[in-house]
């Protein structure tokens, strides 16, 4: 990113909270204003010693100084701290509640854990770049041209000599700021890499386990960890560069104006007074220097988190509707589905994986999806779902075209089981009531009897409010089977989309769901994705798809009698879950094998 977008995604992020920052920078400039005044009392009280005129008053006013100057210091302090945790605080409400709605091809090229970090680590070191360091900039800057104005009124001489030693020094400094900033990044990144590895770990603790994996899933991670001290370590090598430069600025500095100050005040061309409160002056510079150094740092290091947290603003999102749009009813009438000439590729460097699909569910029944793998089933619900836009043709629910569906509507209309059945950390009942947190008591009651989970509730520790552990841990692949379908029950859809769902189910509780599937499917359109033929011969219509197209539909006797491929894989794969239905091939005295 340019310096210019820099700063306004940086001024984008702290303007909610301008005006408390110029409250903050204003008591800023009043500590330096005391600050100021202090080495001018202490020139006239030095005046003042070879009189007989009293110092009290004077020492007093000193005192009155360096005290009120160190409380407004403070609530400057506190109120810029308080800011910057504010503005932190809705960096990573907008980020969270942006990075949730992403669309999912964006989600499917970025790592995970590269996102989390972004969230976390990144807007962390948001915090001093939006609020101290633009306040230690102008206040910094300010205070430094009226030390520098009070330094030349007070003598033009030793300014000079001041002035050819910082700004010979201060060029040094301005080489290594780049450097911070460039080290940040890759240590931010590295960071990231922390984060993706030990998200693919702990979301796969078994299977590492299981393969004794343990020591290289920790190299991994180690050497992330590694590149991030690394970078790390170089970010903190040249920060201390550019601070130890202001001591080092400083005392030269110093140096230089005593010896020509001193030789000054032997002539007689200034007072000794003058050089006390130069001194005092030069000391004080230090102060905004290193406000402007520390500026200058903090700008480096908040601009690498800036790129990254802005790179994740940028990434497309989902558009859910108008928020005022009025939640849409559970329940009513089946959804008809229609697919008109599909043609779809997850990525444009990736072959097709429709090549023309078409279809079409009227309402009310059961339609089961079925071929060899890699046919296209899956991305038939994600396309009904819009997890994927259609690249060409027409994905119609009630005749409607899915785009033109606002998402939650859309998505409030259909239950969805995925693969994998997902079971997220928490108890039982939050997974339950995830798609439906409205539902009573008796909803829950009734679709645990229907899902067979009744059993389970009653032989656990805290029933519906036990713990499943990440990712339903602590539950059978069966248990979280029945979960999400419960789930997606529990929501009373339109449409119902069943992906591969009773796959891990033993064969009782597979019947049971089988004849509760066959119940919704009366009033709800239930389209599944199977692979079992005791599941595929209870649809009222079956869809082969093969090579991204449908080759045929019908139901199970019509197309063991129609097409091959259907005979083919009734007589082999299905037969597997169900002997007890005769495939093609025992029909004809054909051995199976």
């Amino acid at each position: 990113m340019s310096a210019g977008e820099t700063w306004r995604a940086l001024y984008g992020h702290f303007r909610p909270h301008r005006w408390t920052v110029v409250l903050g920078a204003l008591c800023a400039l009043a500590g330096a204003a005391a600050g100021l005044a202090q080495p001018l009392a202490a020139k006239s009280l030095v005046d003042k010693l070879g009189t007989d005129a009293g110092i009290g008053g004077i020492l007093v006013l000193l005192t009155a100084l360096v005290l009120v100057g160190t409380v407004i210091d403070a609530v400057g302090a506190y109120i810029l701290d308080r800011t910057a945790e504010s503005v932190v605080l809705a960096a990573r409400r907008s980020l969270i509640g942006r990075l949730l709605r992403l669309r999912l091809p964006e989600v499917e090229k970025t790592q995970p854990g590269d996102l989390m970090s972004r969230v976390t680590s990144d807007t962390t070191l948001l915090k001093a770049v939006t609020t101290r360091s633009v306040v230690a900039a102008v206040t910094g800057g300010v205070t430094f041209v009226a030390t520098i104005t009070l330094m030349a009124v007070m003598d033009p001489v030793l300014l000079g000599v001041t002035l050819a030693v910082i700004v010979l020094i201060g060029g040094a400094v301005a080489l290594v700021m780049p450097q911070i900033s460039k080290a940040t990044k890759k240590s931010q990144e590295a960071v990231g890499e922390i984060s993706t590895v030990l998200e693919r770990a702990f979301g796969a603790f078994r299977t590492i386990k299981a393969s004794g994996a343990e020591e290289r899933e920790t190299e991994a991670v180690s050497r992330a960890a590694a590149t991030a001290w690394r970078y790390g370590v170089q970010s903190s090598k040249w920060e201390a560069v550019a601070h130890t430069s202001i001591g080092l600025a400083v005392q030269v500095s110093f140096l230089a104006v005593l010896g020509v100050g001193g030789a000054r005040v032997a002539s007689g061309e200034i007072p000794v007074s003058t050089l006390v409160a130069f001194l005092l002056f030069l000391f004080y510079l230090i102060e905004p220097i290193s406000s402007l150094v520390d500026a200058a740092t903090q700008y480096q290091v908040g601009s690498a988190a800036i790129a990254r947290i802005v790179e994740a603003e940028r990434l497309a999102t989902e558009e859910p509707g108008p928020a005022d749009a009025p939640a849409p009813a559970a329940g009513g009438r089946a959804a008809a589905v229609a697919f008109e000439d599909v043609r779809f590729r997850y990525r444009e460097d990736l072959p097709p994986v429709h090549h023309g699909v078409t279809f079409s569910v009227p309402g009310a029944g059961m339609t089961a999806f079925v071929g060899p793998s890699g046919a296209g089933k899956t991305t038939v619900f994600g396309l009904i779902e819009r997890f994927y836009e259609a690249g060409a043709g027409r994905v119609l629910v009630d005749g409607r075209d899915v785009r033109e569906w606002p998402l939650t509507e859309l998505r409030a209309s259909i239950g969805y089981v995925e693969q994998d059945a997902p079971v997220l950390s928490g108890t039982l009942r939050e997974n339950l009531v995830f798609a439906a947190p409205d539902a009573t008591d008796e909803d829950i009651r009734d679709v645990l009897v229907r899902a067979r989970l009744d059993a389970l509730v009653d032989r656990l520790p805290d029933g519906l409010e036990t713990i499943v552990g990440h990712r339903g841990s602590k539950l059978s692949g069966g248990e979280r089977q029945r979960v999400a379908i419960a789930r997606a029950l529990l929501r009373r859809p339109r449409l119902l989309l069943l992906d591969e769902a009773t796959s891990q189910l033993d064969a009782v509780n597979e019947m049971a769901l089988r004849d509760v599937v066959a119940d919704v499917a009366r009033d709800v359109t239930v389209l599944v994705v199977a692979h079992r033929l005791s599941t595929v011969t209870l649809a009222d219509r079956i869809v082969v798809m093969d090579a991204g197209v449908v080759r045929a539909v019908g139901t199970h006797a019509e197309l063991v009698a129609s097409d091959p491929l259907y005979g083919e894989l009734a007589a082999t794969q299905f037969l597997a879950s169900d002997p007890a239905v005769p495939g093609p091939r025992e029909q004809t005295g054909t051995p199976v094998g």
